[in-house]
């Protein structure tokens, strides 16, 4: 029988452990209230819709468009947007395919959720796939803010300043521009167009005067200017979900912004180098269709959060003609290439599946004759072969002499 003595150490150990387990688990619970409480109170109240999209006219499907809004309560929550949510608590999927807009049928079997191609001289419309439907439109916004920024005749080459406030704390997008770096505003506005550089827009927006309030202002009027009617910017980078538009509005709005010549150039630039301090680095356009032989673009843009899905426009000459081409809301960025290309396929009047000539039906049948005669000569030719390993030819038994009788017989050779 063991001894108390040796049994009491054990059961104090047992108990003081059970005791911090206890004080560590109310611990955490009371922790873990108190940041859902703090959580809780700073959240903002539901944000109404916007005055000016909300005073804008029906759009002219309005089906698609009423669908949509019916879906996006249960898309977003409380609240229209889900810029204030912590990134893990998106689920991935972009509000176009969440209403089912890329399920709609069309003859170019588009996989984006929306596309618009216009000739903008006449105003020729060749295609129209939920043109109307109003949605995210992430990175696109960058083409208002370039618009923005080259009609204030704000000197180009004005040194600006990547500071804290140009950091993306919300979806933490990577930038290759430190706080603390300058370089000139021309330079800025090259990255933000061809690189898409999320802190070179927002610091482009953040020095014009008034600020980025003031800049998102200036950015409102001069869609309401062009005609956009069921536009909505709220700042220069695309970043937040509520920079809205239909791929109809984008339209206008490149071809605004093909009359610049400046954003022709920096849209379209392939591969820039910047040497910002003792660094050169050096930035590559988002759009590989730039560096394509086959296609003469203008001006371009992409775009991409996880609620505006794959978006990219272009104003390029296809088959001699000037178009326009909007796609919101592709899968993913294979997709928003490969319809890109059948649409330039079905501009330029080419077919969608490459048809080669049939042969003359009198040399069908014999070329396959010739080919069944000599498939059965080359089947008999491996089963003769698969015999003659079966059943190999008899072996000649040779007698082996001792070497006094093969001596003796050697004369005999």
């Amino acid at each position: 029988m063991r001894r108390p003595t040796q049994t009491r150490p054990r059961r104090r150990t047992f108990t003081l452990v059970a005791l911090l387990a206890a004080a560590l688990a109310a611990a955490g619970g009371w922790q873990v209230a108190r940041l859902r409480a703090d959580r809780q109170a700073q959240q903002p109240p539901a944000v109404q819709a916007p005055a000016a999209a909300a005073s804008a006219p029906a759009p002219a499907e309005a089906g698609v468009s009423a669908a949509l809004a019916d879906l996006l309560p249960a898309i977003t929550g409380e609240s229209p947007t889900t810029e204030a949510d912590p990134p893990q608590e998106r689920d991935g999927v972009s509000w176009g395919h969440r209403a089912g807009l890329h399920n709609t049928k069309d003859d170019l079997h588009l996989r984006a959720s929306a596309a618009y191609v216009v000739e903008p001289g006449s105003g020729k419309v060749l295609l129209g796939k939920n043109e109307d439907a109003v949605l995210p439109i992430a990175s696109l916004t960058k083409l208002m803010s370039a618009l923005v920024v080259t009609e204030a005749k704000l000197p180009m080459d004005e040194a600006i300043t990547i500071n804290e406030e140009d950091v993306d704390h919300e979806r933490n997008s990577r930038s290759r521009l430190r706080v603390g770096t300058s370089l000139p505003r021309a330079e800025a506005l090259r990255l933000a167009l061809m690189s898409s550089e999320n802190r070179a827009a927002h610091a482009l927006g953040r020095t014009y005067p008034g600020g980025v309030a003031a800049f998102a202002a200036a950015m409102n009027r001069k869609a309401r200017l062009l005609g956009m009617k069921n536009t909505t910017f709220v700042d220069p980078t695309g970043l937040s979900n509520r920079n809205q538009s239909t791929a109809r509005d984008v339209a206008l709005l490149v071809a605004a912004a093909s009359r610049e010549p400046l954003l022709r150039e920096y849209s379209t630039t392939p591969q820039h180098e910047v040497l910002l301090g003792r660094r050169t680095l050096r930035f590559n356009n988002s759009n590989r269709l730039v560096k394509n032989p086959h296609w003469d673009i203008n001006l371009q843009k992409t775009g991409y959060i996880v609620e505006a899905g794959q978006c990219l426009t272009m104003n390029a000459k296809v088959a001699g003609r000037d178009l326009i081409l909007v796609l919101l809301d592709s899968a993913d960025k294979h997709s928003r290439l490969a319809d890109a290309e059948r649409i330039k396929r079905f501009a330029g009047g080419e077919p969608q599946v490459a048809e080669r000539p049939a042969a003359p039906a009198q040399h069908a049948r014999p070329a396959r004759g010739q080919h069944q005669a000599k498939a059965s000569a080359q089947g008999e030719h491996q089963a003769r072969a698969r015999r003659q390993r079966a059943t190999p030819e008899p072996r000649v038994h040779q007698t082996y002499l001792p070497r006094h009788a093969q001596r003796k017989s050697g004369d005999q050779r």
